[in-house]
């Protein structure tokens, strides 16, 4: 289902929904100002910017009360260390909008991203809207915070898609989704990752879940059963966020051999629930095989503790396998052979930005 854009006339902020944005924060004192100045500049103003301080050591704490020191729109809530799952958790135990957004505490937001992305799910009754993201470089910030706050062209089209599971574990490679938009099939529209940012969420979503505290892949793990209680999705064809690339960042330098464990079973999770619902578990099958392969490169492998943790999950591995049938072991096995290509060519070119 597709359509183009409508502008409705403005209401005022009284009547307009309130949106919860949650910000974890932790040693973000280089890029901390420009996400939270593009946040308390959006379009759409009838806003609650939660900033949750994770025990940061730098200048973090200090930026965030400055900040809700001179905006009545800004909670701070300041805790012990505890990852970013913990300071998810408490900013949506303290959120109080009708609608739920997430942004990293380095990354920037279009100026119309609230206010596309609640138009997107209420006038088509999706349970979350989407948009697309560009990656950037530390080099291109100002660049890209300018580009931000002067803001995106409206939208010239709207696509809701049922079934989000599916496409979660089946849209994933980026070579199909060209050659899908080549043939006329809008395959784009219908991709999407665990990332909780350029997402809106109605607030019900979240209702009895929350993210697991004291692990790796925390979004991996949840978005199995959070997809699973949407019935559609609406997507807009616009960036409305930009993404840092930057080598501090976990998923860009984290080795160890517990980070490829709790990948593997954030994956084998998500795995195990599409066998219950009868969805191919595409995505899955990429993240549970690559990540059993790649615990033999981590730094620590050679601990015999970490040793028998591989021989463990490589024996969990196989009995997920083997519950596949053998149509499906070879659409997984082809898929997950070509986005460890496109991965190489990612890993050259985007995290590597400077």
């Amino acid at each position: 289902m597709g359509g183009l854009y409508v502008c409705v006339e403005r209401v005022a902020v009284s009547s307009a929904p309130l949106i919860s944005v949650i910000v974890p924060v932790y040693n973000a004192e280089k890029y901390l100002r420009h996400c939270v100045d593009s946040i308390l500049a959006q379009s759409h103003t009838n806003l609650e910017l939660i900033l949750v301080d994770d025990g940061a050591t730098d200048d973090s704490p200090q930026i965030c009360d400055e900040y809700a020191a001179r905006d009545p729109r800004v909670t701070v809530i300041h805790q012990d260390n505890g990852g970013i799952a913990k300071a998810q958790n408490t900013g949506l135990d303290a959120a109080s909008g009708d609608y739920i957004a997430f942004a990293d505490n380095d990354d920037i937001l279009d100026r119309h991203n609230l206010e596309y992305l609640l138009h997107a799910l209420e006038t088509t009754g999706a349970d979350m809207s989407k948009a697309r993201w560009r990656q950037f470089g530390v080099s291109q910030i100002a660049d890209v915070a300018q580009e931000a706050a002067w803001g995106a062209d409206e939208p010239s089209k709207v696509t809701v898609f049922a079934h989000p599971l599916t496409a979660y574990q089946t849209v994933f490679c980026k070579s199909l989704r060209l050659l899908g938009d080549k043939l006329g099939r809008n395959t784009e529209a219908r991709y999407f990752n665990e990332a909780n940012w350029c997402r809106l969420y109605r607030r019900e979503l979240w209702e009895g879940l929350r993210f697991p505290e004291g692990m790796y892949a925390q979004d991996v793990m949840v978005a199995g059963e959070l997809y699973s209680r949407m019935d559609k999705v609406a997507d807009i064809d616009v960036v409305l966020y930009y993404w840092l690339q930057s080598a501090e960042s976990v998923t860009h330098k984290q080795r160890s051999t517990g980070f490829y464990h709790d990948n593997f079973t954030a994956g084998a999770t998500n795995f195990r629930l599409c066998l219950e619902k009868g969805v191919r578990p595409g995505r899955s099958y990429y993240t549970v095989v690559g990540s059993v392969n790649e615990q033999t490169t981590a730094s620590d492998c050679s601990l015999q503790e970490n040793r028998d943790l591989h021989e463990q999950d490589k024996k969990e591995l196989s009995d997920l396998l083997a519950k596949l049938t053998v149509p499906q072991r070879i659409q997984c096995a082809v898929t997950q052979k070509l986005r460890l290509a496109e991965k190489y060519v990612y890993d050259r070119k985007i995290k590597n930005m400077r």
